[in-house]
C-alpha cells in the first residue's frame, strides 16, 4: 500500500501522506518519505516540495503499534536528516497536530506553515521518554532555549499563533494547500534560510539551568530532567554530538519501568472511552440534563455538564435549597473566573443555562436525569418514583450512588432498561474518573450514552459491575484495611503515610482519611451493621466513637493545631489503639508500599474473577484517575506485574 502520493502544481511537488487515522509515523511512512526525497531531487521539473497530510491531522507522532518494539530502519533521525538535506526545499503544511516525531519531521523541512487551529509540540516526556529525532537539538535552534525548555519538559502542545511568535513555524494561513504552494513558490525567489541544524545555539549560564531544573522536576518522573540535560548538552556541543547524546538518552529511557508504565496507561486511556463491545451502538442524544440535589456532588455534576454545553435543570426540595444549589454551581464558575479560565461574560453565559426548580414535572423534556441525593436507599427510591412518573419514556435515568446496589434503587421503575449508575467522584467538575455501572436491565444504547457523556465531559469512563463499592471504593476499602493491619503489627501511622508518599501518592492512607473525614466510611459501616450485616470493627471506628473524625474536629489519625493542617503524631491515638497493637514490625518504606500495593492488586484480581471489572487496565485507570495512584507506576495491577516479573 502506497502511503504517499504526489501531484504537481507547476514546479512545486505536493506530497500527500495518508495513513489513517492520525498519519502515525510507521516503518512504511519512514521508508516512503526517505525514498521520496531522492525521487524529487532527481526530478528536474521539481524545484520545491510541500508535505501535507490527508485526514484530520498532520503527522501526530509515532505509530503506537510499534511502541516497545525494536526500531526498524530507516530510523526517524535519518528521515529528518534526509528531508533537511534535500536539494529541493520542503515546506511542512500543518493542520490538526504535529506532535513528537511529526514535529521533528516538520523541523527537517526548510519551512513550516500551519492553519490557525493547528498545534505543535513534543509530548514525549508524558510517555517517559524524550524526543529521539532532534526535538532537543533542532527545537532550540528554531525557537531559542527558553521556549524549548518549557515545550520539551512539560510536553504541552503549543497553538499555531503562539508557535509563530516563538519561531517554530513561519506562517499561519487559511487555505493550507493553496497557501503552502504559494509560500513554496515565493521562497524560491528569495534567499533560503539555513537548515535548522546549521543555525547557531549559544550556551546558557548555570543559573538558568538550575532554575529550569526546579521548574521541570516532577516527583517520580525522570524524563523531564533527562530532557533538560539533553537540551543543555545541545547548547554546549556540536549538532552531531548532541544528536548522538539525545538518541542514547531516548533509547535508555524507552526501556525504563517508567516508560513502560506510562505506555500502559496511554493505551488504556485510548481504549477506555470507546469500548469495543459498544461499536456500532448509537448513544441517545443528551442536550438537557436534570440533576437532583444541589449539594457538593450535584453542583459539581451540574457544573461539568454545563461546561460541556448542556442545559441544566437543578431540582431541590424547597426554594431555599434551590437558591443554595444554584449558588454552589455559581461558585464553580467563580473559581474558573479567578483562575483566568473564564471571563465574567462567559460566567454569566454558563449560569444562564442553569435553572432551578422544586417541581419534578419540569423534567418532562430532560434527555438525562442524574440523581445525586443522600446515600440512603429510601431517599433514592423516592426520587426515582417521581422520575418514573414525570420523565419522557426515552429519557436516561441515572444514579450517582457510590455504594448502594443500583438494582435496588431502580426497583419498581417503569422500563428499567433506561436506568444506569453514573458514579462521579468529588469534586465532580474536576475529578476525571466516571464509573459507569449498568444493571442487567440496562439497554445497550443507554450504556453507550453513559460512555458518550463521559467523553463529552472529558472524563475517563470505566465500566464497573455491581458489588459493594464497585471497583474503586472496594479497592480503597482493602487498601485501608491493609494499612490498619500494619498499624496492628506495630508499624507507625506516620511511617505508613511517608512510605506511600515516597511511592508517589500525594497523601498516605491516614492523611487522606483525615482530610476527607473518618465519619463517612464509619457511617456506611454503621448502616450495614444496622441492616444486620457482620461488619468487623475497624481502628477508624474506635477513633470516630472517641470524637476524632479528622481535620474538621482537630484530630483523626493525627492531631491538628487550630488553623494548621499539618498532621502531628497523636499520643491520644496511641492510647486509644494500644490494646489493638500486638507487634513491633520494622518495615522499610518500599516494603510498606509493596504490602499495600500488593493488597490493592489482590483485590483487583478478585474483582476481575468476579467480572466486576472488564480488564486489569480498567482497574489501573480507576486507581489513577480516581484515587491518586501515581501514573508513572502504571496502576496497582501493572505495578504488581512488574514486581512479580522482577522476582
Amino acid at each position: 500500500m502506497t502511503l504517499l502520493t504526489v501531484r504537481r502544481d507547476g514546479e512545486i511537488a505536493v506530497v500527500t501522506l495518508d495513513n489513517p487515522p492520525v498519519n502515525a509515523i510507521s516503518e512504511a511512512v519512514r521508508k516512503e518519505l526517505f525514498e521520496m526525497v531522492g525521487q524529487l531531487d532527481a526530478d528536474p521539473g521539481v524545484r520545491a516540495a510541500v508535505l501535507i497530510c490527508a485526514g484530520r491531522t498532520f503527522l501526530a507522532g509515532a505509530d503506537v503499534r510499534e511502541f516497545g518494539k525494536p526500531p526498524v530502519e530507516p530510523h526517524l533521525p535519518e528521515v529528518v536528516d534526509r528531508i533537511e538535506g534535500a536539494e529541493k526545499p520542503w515546506v511542512a503544511a500543518i493542520h490538526g497536530a504535529a506532535l513528537g516525531g511529526g514535529f521533528e519531521i516538520a523541523m527537517g523541512c526548510r519551512f513550516r506553515i500551519a492553519v490557525e487551529s493547528a498545534r505543535v509540540g513534543l509530548p514525549e516526556v508524558t510517555l517517559g521518554v524524550i524526543p529521539g529525532a532532534s526535538g532537543t537539538v533542532r527545537t532550540p535552534r528554531l525557537a531559542g532555549i527558553e521556549t524549548t525548555v518549557d515545550l520539551v519538559t512539560s510536553g504541552r502542545p503549543m497553538p499555531a499563533g503562539k508557535a509563530l511568535k516563538a519561531g517554530l513555524i513561519d506562517a499561519v494561513v487559511s487555505d493550507l494547500e493553496r497557501d503552502a504552494v504559494a509560500f513554496a513558490r515565493a521562497a524560491l525567489d528569495a534567499e533560503l534560510p539555513l537548515p535548522v541544524s546549521q543555525r547557531p545555539l549559544a550556551p546558557m549560564p548555570e543559573a538558568f539551568w538550575q532554575d529550569a531544573r526546579k521548574r521541570a522536576a516532577k516527583p517520580g518522573h525522570q524524563a523531564p530532567l533527562r530532557a533538560l540535560d539533553s537540551l543543555r548538552f545541545a547548547t554546549e556541543h556540536d549538532f552531531a554530538e548532541a544528536m548522538e547524546h539525545e538518541r542514547e538518552t531516548f533509547l535508555d529511557l524507552r526501556g525504563s519501568d517508567e516508560a513502560a508504565a506510562l505506555r500502559h496507561i496511554f493505551f488504556a486511556e485510548r481504549a477506555a472511552p470507546k469500548p469495543s463491545a459498544l461499536k456500532g451502538i448509537e448513544p441517545r442524544p443528551v442536550r438537557t440534563v436534570g440533576v437532583i440535589g444541589g449539594g457538593t456532588m450535584g453542583a459539581g455534576i451540574a457544573g461539568a455538564c454545563r461546561e460541556a454545553g448542556m442545559e441544566i435543570l437543578l431540582i431541590e426540595r424547597d426554594d431555599e435549597a434551590v437558591t443554595r444549589g444554584l449558588a454552589n454551581v455559581g461558585k464553580i464558575f467563580d473559581s474558573a473566573v479567578k483562575r483566568g479560565k473564564l471571563s465574567a461574560e462567559d460566567r454569566a453565559g454558563r449560569m444562564a443555562g442553569v435553572r432551578g426548580s422544586t417541581d419534578y414535572a419540569d423534567l418532562a423534556d430532560a434527555d438525562l436525569v442524574i440523581e445525586a441525593v443522600f446515600e440512603e436507599i429510601g431517599v433514592k427510591r423516592a426520587v426515582f418514583a417521581e422520575l418514573g412518573r414525570v420523565c419522557r419514556a426515552d429519557a436516561v435515568l441515572a444514579t450517582n450512588t457510590s455504594y448502594l446496589d443500583p438494582r435496588a434503587i431502580a426497583e419498581g421503575l417503569p422500563d428499567p432498561s433506561r436506568f444506569i449508575g453514573l458514579h462521579f467522584f468529588s469534586p465532580a467538575h474536576i475529578m476525571k474518573l466516571l464509573e459507569i455501572v449498568p444493571t442487567p436491565d440496562t439497554a445497550p444504547d443507554v450504556l453507550a450514552t453513559g460512555f458518550a457523556l463521559g467523553r463529552a465531559l472529558n472524563k475517563m469512563p470505566v465500566q464497573a459491575g455491581i458489588c459493594e463499592g464497585f471497583i474503586g471504593n472496594r479497592i480503597l476499602k482493602r487498601y485501608r484495611a491493609e494499612a490498619e493491619a500494619l498499624v496492628k503489627q506495630g508499624v507507625a501511622i506516620a511511617e505508613i503515610d511517608a512510605a506511600m508518599r515516597g511511592y508517589g501518592f500525594r497523601m498516605g492512607p491516614f492523611e487522606a482519611q483525615d482530610l476527607g473525614g473518618l465519619d463517612i466510611a464509619f457511617l456506611q459501616r454503621e448502616g450495614a451493621r444496622a441492616e444486620g450485616q457482620d461488619v468487623p470493627e475497624t481502628l477508624g471506628d474506635i477513633l470516630v466513637r472517641a470524637g476524632r473524625k479528622g481535620q474538621k474536629t482537630g484530630g483523626g489519625w493525627y492531631d491538628y493545631a487550630e488553623g494548621d493542617r499539618t498532621p502531628k503524631p497523636s499520643a491520644s491515638v496511641a492510647t486509644l489503639l494500644a490494646d489493638r497493637v500486638s507487634g513491633s514490625a520494622a518495615l522499610s518504606g518500599p516494603e510498606i508500599a509493596d504490602r499495600l500495593v500488593g493488597a490493592m492488586a489482590a483485590e483487583g484480581e478478585a474483582i476481575l474473577r468476579e467480572g466486576i471489572a472488564q480488564s486489569p487496565q480498567d482497574i489501573d485507570l480507576v486507581e489513577i484517575h480516581g484515587y491518586g495512584f501515581p501514573r508513572w507506576k502504571g496502576g496497582p495491577m501493572f505495578a504488581a506485574g512488574m514486581t512479580a516479573s522482577a522476582r
